[in-house]
């Protein structure tokens, strides 16, 4: 009899170990942040924010973005927004997202933008000021501080 119930303890275990992360609850994040981009065919903008997760986890982040196409401005975005996918766990936000954008606008504007990494997509929006007109293709990066 001891022989079999330590055998389903040991099944129970290693299931657990093997299944757990990929059964783990999922979480939906979201992050505010402040982003200044310049743009003469090379796009370059940096900025910060914060993330937050349902399930309790935060993070202060920097984020870069870099790219190029036929793009001439500069914009600045301050409380912008962003929402994504939902993951099991904080880490996997970080890192670079594909981004391809279309602008045109001068003085106050608004904007919204969806780019993915992988399974995971970020979905941003915010209102600013400056003037672009353009197209670029890049890289979102988030990084934490």
């Amino acid at each position: 009899m001891k022989k079999p119930f330590r055998l389903f303890l040991l099944l129970a275990g290693v299931l657990g170990l093997v299944c757990g992360p990929s059964m783990a609850g999922e979480t939906r994040c979201r992050m505010t942040f402040d982003l200044e981009s310049k743009a003469v065919f090379y796009k370059k903008g940096d900025g910060s924010g914060t993330i937050t997760c349902d399930n309790g986890q935060s993070a202060q982040v920097e984020i870069t973005t870099r790219g190029g196409g036929i793009t001439f401005g500069k914009n600045q975005i301050i409380g912008g927004e962003g929402v994504f996918s939902k993951v099991s766990d904080i880490e996997e936000l970080y890192g670079a997202y594909g981004e391809a954008e279309a602008s045109a606008g001068a003085q106050k504007s608004a904007g919204a933008n969806a780019m993915w990494k992988g399974d995971v997509s970020l979905a941003l929006s915010g209102t600013g000021k400056g003037i672009s007109v353009g197209f670029s293709f890049g890289k979102f990066k988030i990084k934490p501080i």
